[in-house]
C-alpha cells in the first residue's frame, strides 16, 4: 500500500518537471533563435519484493516477485531544428538557414571572457563600430572582432562575408559541431561546449534582414501541457485514494 503512494508521488514529481520545461518553452515563444527543450522519463530498476513477516516458513522469506518503484526524471534534450524566419529589413539582423551557430566573445560580470554560441542574429554596431549582440557581446569573425564603418552601407552575402564599397571588411565565423550532445545552455540564449565537443564545417546560408524565430509551436506545447496536467491529477487522485484507505485502516479497522 505504501509502495502505491510512493509510485504516485514519483509520478507527480516527474509531471511537475515536464510542466516546468513546457512553461520555459512557452515563455520563450518570442525569443529569437530559441530552441525548445524536452524532458524524458526513466523507470527505476525493478526490485524483488519479499514477505518479511510470513510465519508459514520461518527459515526463509518468500518472494512476491519483481516490482517497479515508479518513475524518475530522465535527461532533458534540446530540439535544434530550424525555426521560422521573420523579415525585419534591418541589415544587421542576420538569420542562419541550415546548421551552425554564430560565434560570440562573451564577458561575464567578473570580466572574464569566453566563447559562446548562439542562433540569435539580432546584431547591431556599438559606438566604436564593432558588430555586437543586443547584450553588447562582440560577434566574432574568422579573424576576430568585426569592425564596420557605420557611415557606409554594408552588404552581407549568403556566406557571411561583409562588404563595404565592394571591399571585404569581415566574415562571420559560423561554428558547427559533430554532436550537439556536447553543447549545454548558458544564460538566456547562448550555448557553450563541454569536454568532447568537436567542431566541423556547417552547411548554412546567412540571410541579412531576417531573424530566425523560436522553433516551438505554441499550440502543440499547450496541448502537451493539458496532457501533463491530467497525468498529474491522476497521480494526485491515487494519493488521495490511498490516504482514505489508510485512514480507514488506522481509525476504524484498528479499533476492532
Amino acid at each position: 500500500m505504501v509502495k502505491g503512494l510512493y509510485t504516485a508521488y514519483t509520478g507527480m514529481i516527474n509531471e511537475q518537471h515536464r510542466m516546468d520545461v513546457l512553461t520555459n518553452n512557452l515563455a520563450n515563444a518570442s525569443t529569437v533563435g530559441f530552441k525548445k527543450e524536452g524532458a524524458t522519463s526513466q523507470a527505476f530498476d525493478e526490485v524483488l519484493a519479499l514477505k518479511i513477516k510470513d510465519t508459514t516458513d520461518a527459515s526463509m522469506a518468500k518472494p512476491l516477485g519483481h516490482i517497479s518503484m515508479g518513475v524518475k526524471i530522465g535527461e532533458n534534450y534540446t530540439d535544434y531544428s530550424q525555426g521560422s524566419l521573420r523579415e525585419t529589413g534591418n541589415n544587421y539582423d542576420i538569420a542562419l538557414s541550415g546548421t551552425g551557430f554564430f560565434t560570440v566573445e562573451f564577458k561575464n560580470k567578473a570580466g572574464e571572457t569566453s566563447t559562446k554560441y548562439t542562433r540569435d542574429g539580432g546584431f547591431t554596431l556599438n559606438k566604436e563600430g564593432y558588430l555586437v549582440t543586443k547584450d553588447g557581446d562582440y560577434v566574432l569573425g574568422t579573424n576576430g572582432r568585426i569592425k564596420i564603418d557605420p557611415l557606409q552601407n554594408s552588404v552581407i552575402d549568403k556566406q557571411g562575408r561583409i562588404y563595404q564599397n565592394d571591399t571585404l571588411v569581415g566574415t562571420l565565423k559560423i561554428t558547427d559541431f559533430e554532436d550537439y550532445n556536447y553543447l549545454e545552455h548558458y544564460g538566456e540564449n547562448y550555448y557553450q561546449t563541454v569536454d568532447g565537443a568537436r567542431e566541423k564545417n556547417g552547411e548554412f546560408q546567412t540571410l541579412s534582414g531576417y531573424l530566425e524565430m523560436s522553433n516551438m509551436q505554441v499550440v502543440k506545447e499547450m496541448v502537451e501541457m493539458i496532457s501533463v496536467s491530467r497525468a498529474y491529477e491522476t497521480n494526485q487522485k491515487i494519493v488521495q485514494a490511498y490516504d482514505g484507505t489508510l485512514e480507514i485502516a488506522a481509525n476504524q479497522l484498528g479499533k476492532i
